[in-house]
């Protein structure tokens, strides 16, 4: 153990941190070792990834003492923020800025920075096209994201910024996978018209993740996309069929009905998938599944995903 290079994972009990530690941990023979860094390191979750051999560490991304803290001696570091939690971005962009200076202060040799597009590049305040929320943002938990690369670039680190995509476990935990209509069918509402949705397994994040620490120098100083699969709602319906052994009809809903939906964020999310939407063609391309299939061989797709996942999905 003495001699493996530390990696420090933010959010190691979530989703993309805690797929990270896996993989690191799952690698046995290689170079690298987990630091899980968490606020609660009894939770179970906690003391499942140091049943598995994490080093399980104290430490709150809103205090920048316990990130410097939780850096020292760490070859890398996993940058992650949840904005969910919260619902500020401008939270979350200090948050990063704090991750970026910690990672500066103890000369971390490569930070990956998990991140999203600022979606104001395509869309700019003024354009009416889409709604503008909190009066500076059109997506804001990309824009916050976007906006906090500069944090990263600008004091020179060596950084990686991993463009994620949307999370399959969102069918799971988000509530965002087919549901029952009054005519008693299974549904997949999303607003999504006949665009195609660039998507992943969490699991496959953390893989790509650590093939890229495990690049060494590769991708210093370069964005790079990652997805598991592309498809429109009528092909994830499709494959919902087929896995759930019922009918699954996709249903398109106007984005303006959606960001109505009055669930928090749902105009955020509303957002979120007209982005998708208009600017598909960028989006998708931006996240090679080719490209990440060559960092994480074993990545799958969204029907091997659905075979593997189909019975924790409510449907109700």
């Amino acid at each position: 153990m003495a001699d493996k290079k530390v990696i420090a994972v933010l959010g190691a009990t979530g989703a993309q941190g805690g797929g990270l530690v896996r993989a690191i941990l799952a690698d046995k023979s290689g170079d690298f070792t987990a630091r899980a860094l968490t606020r609660n390191v009894n939770s179970d979750k906690a003391k499942a990834l140091a049943d598995m051999g994490a080093e399980v560490v104290a430490a709150d991304i809103d205090d920048y003492e316990s990130l410097k803290k939780a850096f020292a001696g760490a070859y890398g570091v996993y940058g992650v923020t949840f904005f969910w939690e919260h619902f500020s971005p401008e939270k979350e962009t200090a948050q990063a800025a704090s991750i970026a200076k910690a990672a500066k202060e103890t000369n971390v040799q490569h930070i990956i920075w998990s991140t999203l597009e600022d979606t104001r590049k395509w869309i700019p305040i003024d354009d009416n096209r889409m709604p503008t929320l909190g009066d500076k943002y059109k997506v804001p938990h990309f824009d916050s994201k976007g906006e906090a690369d500069k944090h990263f670039t600008d004091l020179n680190l060596p950084v990686t910024l991993l463009l994620t995509s949307f999370y399959w476990e969102n069918f799971i935990y988000f509530g965002m996978g087919p549901k029952k209509g009054e005519d008693g069918k299974l549904a997949l509402s999303l607003p999504l018209g006949d665009k195609k949705l660039t998507a992943i397994a969490v699991e496959d994040i953390g893989k790509s993740a650590y093939a890229i620490f495990k690049k060494g120098n590769e991708f210093i100083g370069k964005t790079v996309g990652i997805s598991g699969d592309q498809l429109t709602g009528k092909e994830m319906a499709e494959s919902f069929t087929k896995a759930l052994g019922q009918e699954v009809v996709y249903k398109t809903v106007p984005f303006e009905v959606y960001r109505g939906l009055g669930f928090p964020g749902a105009e955020d999310l509303g957002n979120m998938f007209q982005f998708f939407h208009d600017f598909e063609d960028y989006f998708s391309g931006a996240r090679s599944i080719e490209f990440t299939k060559s960092l994480n061989p074993s990545l799958q797709n969204f029907d091997g995903w659905l075979e593997e996942n189909k019975n924790k999905i409510p449907l109700e």
